[in-house]
């Protein structure tokens, strides 16, 4: 029997295969995937800020943008050489600080011609003289939760040398800088 030929007013009912069920759930869960990692890697890594001053130049820069890791120390303390981001005093209304940690709980700390001295050692972390000693002109003991933090310009920062920050406690701290956003001056990458 021949197919007849010519204009048909009926419409074909359109089947759905279970291959098309599969790739459209396949790429619905591959989105709900994306958000999930988004979300959570925001929460975890991605709060931004800012730096405010040249106290950490040459490493971070005036307006540079710097990636925190605010998790890192939910599960660890931090260490000396981590550049982190705090709260002077806890004060919410205060810009955030970027320094370099020189020194940790149980570390004595002083400033004599100049030099800082961590456990009597001079610290490998600041090399340029001190012209201002601030309140490590005495010794310092840090006690446990205690930080000493110092801008990698350390002639143009206000630190835990000033009196009115002094040692920095761990609960001020907000993370750890691990990234920097490119800048003029210096590329982007990963924070040492």
């Amino acid at each position: 029997m021949a197919k007849k030929r010519g204009l048909s007013f009926y419409k074909r009912k359109k089947k759905i295969s279970s291959a098309h069920v599969r790739e459209g759930f396949s790429w619905v869960f591959g989105i709900l995937t994306a958000v999930f990692i988004a979300v959570v890697l925001n929460v975890f890594l991605g709060m931004t800020t800012n730096v405010v001053g040249v106290s950490m130049e040459p490493v971070l820069y005036n307006g540079q943008k710097i990636f925190i890791n605010s998790f890192l120390y939910l599960i660890s303390s931090p260490k000396r050489g981590d550049v982190v981001v705090f709260l002077p005093n806890g004060n919410e209304n205060a810009h955030y600080y970027v320094k370099r940690v020189v020194a940790v709980p149980g570390d004595s700390v002083v400033i004599r011609e100049g030099i800082l001295y961590v456990n009597g050692e001079e610290s490998r972390w600041v090399t340029e003289k001190l012209a201002d000693a601030g309140i490590a002109v005495n010794e310092l003991l840090l006690e446990n939760g205690e930080f000493f933090c110092i801008g990698d310009n350390p002639g143009n920062s206000e630190d835990s040398r000033s009196a009115n920050i002094g040692p920095v406690k761990e609960t001020e701290i907000i993370g750890k800088v691990w990234f920097r956003a490119p800048c003029e001056e210096v590329g982007m990458g990963f924070v040492k």
